[in-house]
């Protein structure tokens, strides 16, 4: 079953489009990352999903009713959870202050204590909001997104401001909540990111979808050509090896191939029956960055 249907969508202001003809599903328990440039429509299309905005055409589904249908508002608001940017939290509340009062909102929140636990703010229970690091407080804006124990979690930007160990930390939960079942919608501007967490990826320019698909295929990413690079061994020139390579810089050397299971076979088989060390052999692909990058250029 999909968490979130969206067909045709279309939204103006006047003369001024928003999004047009946005097509995309969700499935129920899936990291679904939404990318975009600023100005793309993403913003416009996730307070559409949440209800929070009305949309001019198209039809939106999410967990199976009708965002802007006033009759199920409600019901669908205390079963989304929403971490924006920047949120306004009181700044003279404790942290355990602040869960408490958001999870009197929803009909079956998680524990207070646990979602302290689950945000690395346990030792910060009786601490006011305003003597939180900035780190902390995007911590805490996390703990308020998923108090209310949602089955539809929206995350934007769920890592700015954070430290490495806390950019982790903050994935960790994320996969978490995913394996437990919930439904994630992420915007970010971070591409490892997206990898290391996003099952489906759409990705908005020019206020449409001009691009969709797991983060490895994306843009026909996995069927690219690929990049073979390795450290010359030692006593062995270029012109001895069974593929034409060229300079990397620093020492390797790399091959450019859009037919790396021969390529390879070949590299390696030599390796073996000469007993050569190819040393630093690593294979790539283009970056999901550089796909990201050529599909939302201003001239494409």
């Amino acid at each position: 079953m999909s968490a979130v249907a969206v067909e045709h969508l279309s939204k103006s202001y006047g003369d001024k489009v928003a999004v047009r003809d946005v097509n995309f599903e969700v499935r129920r328990g899936e990291v679904f990352a939404l990318l975009g440039p600023n100005g793309a429509g993403k913003t416009t299309t996730v307070e559409i999903l949440e209800g929070f905005r009305h949309r001019s055409g198209g039809r939106v589904e999410t967990l199976g009713v009708d965002p802007a249908d006033r009759a199920t508002q409600r019901w669908l608001r205390t079963r989304i959870g929403v971490i924006l940017q920047e949120l306004a939290i009181e700044p003279y509340y404790s942290v355990r202050q602040v869960l408490t009062r958001n999870a009197g909102y929803y009909p079956d929140p998680r524990p207070v204590e646990e979602v302290m636990d689950l945000i690395g703010l346990a030792h910060k229970a009786d601490d006011r909001v305003k003597h939180l690091s900035g780190g902390q407080q995007r911590r805490l804006d996390v703990g308020l997104g998923i108090i209310g124990n949602p089955e539809l979690l929206f995350l934007d930007e769920p890592t700015t401001g954070l430290d490495p160990s806390g950019r982790r930390e903050t994935w960790d939960l994320i996969r978490r909540l995913a394996a437990e079942g919930t439904t994630v919608v992420l915007t970010t501007h971070y591409m490892d990111e997206v990898e290391a967490l996003a099952h489906q990826v759409a990705v908005l320019s020019d206020q449409q979808i001009v691009a969709s698909g797991t983060p490895a295929s994306i843009g026909g990413r996995d069927l690219g050509a690929v990049t073979i690079r390795f450290r010359l061994p030692e006593g062995v020139s270029a012109a001895e090896l069974p593929i034409p390579v060229g300079a990397a810089g620093d020492g390797l050397v790399e091959i450019h191939t859009d037919d790396e299971v021969r390529v390879l076979h070949d590299l390696t088989g030599w390796a073996l029956a000469g007993g050569h060390l190819l040393a630093g052999l690593a294979v790539s692909r283009v970056s999901l960055e550089d796909v990201y990058l050529g599909l939302t250029r201003s001239d494409r």
